[in-house]
């Protein structure tokens, strides 16, 4: 290969990688929307779908969430937690489970009714996907298989790199703790 074709193969390639970016942010975006026209017809709060959206992807990965990895997954306090978690088991959609690695735990697992709701709505979801991908080959499905786990493994390198704990601010002469930046104190 020329160095002026090597050259257009890393133009191409960035630019590819450009392109499926942009797609993922469509994808994400377009989600997004459905996932708030399913919230709304069915009276679900849009930090209950996101909670249900991160049980339903744990259990469909075979790695079920406990309320405190939940937690963390939404950023929450542990009393917001307990609340939401507790509303989503009255609502019928979720149940506590046992951890069979370790009975000290339990996990969030969908309950019956929960996931007869979701799969009446996102089933027609289902086969306008199965339409839209019927005329690709096999192999252009697995190499975009391939293509949204590296995604999705980079993504989650990145968060990684995002969680890690916030420095502690430094303590004022009276020994209390500096107000966060882009804080003031209260007016009461």
């Amino acid at each position: 290969m020329t160095k002026r074709g090597a050259a257009d193969r890393r133009t191409d390639r960035a630019e590819l990688e450009k392109l499926m970016s942009a797609d993922m942010r469509a994808i994400t975006a377009q989600s997004d929307r459905i996932g708030r026209h399913f919230a709304r017809q069915n009276e679900v709060s849009g930090t209950d779908f996101h909670a249900l959206l991160h049980i339903m992807v744990a259990e469909t990965a075979g790695t079920p969430l406990t309320a405190a990895q939940l937690r963390r997954r939404m950023d929450v306090s542990p009393a917001a937690i307990t609340y939401l978690v507790d509303r989503m088991i009255d609502a019928g959609h979720v149940r506590r489970e046992p951890d069979p690695q370790d009975r000290r735990k339990t996990l969030l697992r969908y309950e019956k009714p929960g996931m007869a709701l979701a799969r009446s709505f996102f089933t027609p979801l289902g086969a306008e996907l199965h339409t839209a991908l019927a005329d690709l080959p096999d192999r252009d499905l697995a190499a975009a298989h391939r293509v949204f786990a590296a995604m999705i493994e980079a993504m989650s390198t990145f968060e990684s790199t995002l969680t890690a704990p916030a420095p502690k601010r430094p303590a004022t002469p009276e020994g209390k703790r500096a107000p966060a930046k882009g804080r003031g104190s209260a007016v009461r």
